[in-house]
């Protein structure tokens, strides 16, 4: 077994081979009972131990990439239903290991305009990469197209929502919602610009729906259509399956998440108690051309205090004992049995 790596790794360094890995995380949220234990004394919200559990899966990728959501809007903070979460949360999750946020989602408008700009003005104070929304059409020009040199592989990253729960803008902010004139441009933008590899994160489909919905499959079809070679799902707080597509024309494979489900949350059914990861291999063939090359994915589970000392705390779904042993079985049980029966040339971590 330690013949491959070593071979493949003898490979690259004769033949120049790049390899990059990227994680995917689902959806990051704040309800009030993780805001009530994030909160300390004298002001201010403290998210340690959080993602301790978690970080080393994250930050052994060359990139991570999250869904942001909620606001970060500033003050007022609130859980389900209009969230707006403290800036300290947006930084746990950067100090985890993540370095794109995405935040085209349906509750990025939850704060109204106010709230979406306070979100990417703290993610610009902290550093921290983001895709989805802007300030306006201006800053739009001035972020995308956005392409991500990763391991020596140019990754190119969208982002688009189905809707925003009701709330239209009423200035000038820009959220990126699917349009497929506009997606279509993107891409061709983002490939003029340099991207190798495309990925395409969506908020879509059906919530607490185990299964992709038609609209789905109709949009992946689309964007496999159109090139894209990584098309990452959320939405549906939920997981839903993985498949490994074949684009004939391109000759190359595709990867297509429909639904990683809830990153971190307070949700507290079966199978919303939980989410997958995946990590995508990329790889730089001896021909000099960057492909998709692989996928696998994990499982997390979000713990909730023991008292009111504690955070919520995210841990990997085999590591998850005590109290909440019999819940988070569960939640494995379910998600597996959807990932066994449905999931295309994507298989679980090995451990």
């Amino acid at each position: 077994m330690l013949f491959l790596p070593l071979f493949v790794s003898l490979v690259n360094l004769l033949f120049g081979v790049d390899e990059a890995e990227i994680v995917f995380a689902g959806d990051a949220m704040q309800h009030q009972a993780q805001l009530n234990s994030a909160k300390v004394v004298g002001g201010g919200y403290d998210y340690i131990g959080c993602f301790d559990a978690i970080a080393p899966l994250i930050q052994s990728a060359d990139y991570a990439v999250v869904n942001l959501e909620t606001p970060i809007g500033g003050n007022n903070f609130s859980g389900y239903p209009c969230f707006n979460a403290p800036a300290s949360f947006a930084h746990a999750l950067r100090d985890a290991g993540f370095n794109l946020m995405l935040t085209a989602n349906n509750h990025t408008l939850d704060r109204r305009d106010r709230g979406l700009h306070a979100t990417i003005d703290s993610l610009d104070a902290a550093g921290i990469e983001h895709i989805g929304t802007y300030h306006n059409s201006a800053a739009r020009d001035t972020v995308l197209p956005f392409v991500k040199n990763i391991a020596g592989i140019r990754v190119g990253f969208l982002n688009y929502t189905y809707g925003t729960n009701g709330i239209s803008v009423s200035g000038d902010a820009v959220v990126d919602y699917i349009d497929r004139q506009k997606i279509t441009t993107d891409i061709k933008n983002i490939r003029d610009a340099g991207a190798e590899i495309v990925c395409v994160a969506v908020h879509w489909g059906d919530e607490y729906h185990l299964l992709e919905n038609a609209s789905q499959r109709s949009l992946a079809d689309f964007l496999v259509d159109n090139g894209v070679d990584l098309i990452i799902g959320g939405h549906p707080h939920v997981i839903q399956p993985m498949e490994v597509r074949h684009n004939d024309e391109l000759d190359k494979n595709v990867l297509v998440v429909y639904s990683l489900g809830n990153f971190i949350s307070n949700m507290k059914t079966r199978d919303t108690r939980g989410g997958a990861i995946v990590r995508v291999r990329l790889v730089r063939g001896r021909d000099g051309v960057a492909r998709f090359d692989s996928a696998t994915y994990d499982l997390v589970f979000t713990v909730p205090p023991a008292d009111a000392s504690e955070n919520y705390r995210l841990v990997p779904a085999d590591e998850c004992t005590g109290r909440w042993g019999d819940a988070c079985k569960a939640f494995v049980s379910s998600a597996e049995k959807i990932f066994k029966e449905h999931n295309i040339g994507v298989g679980r971590v090995s451990r």
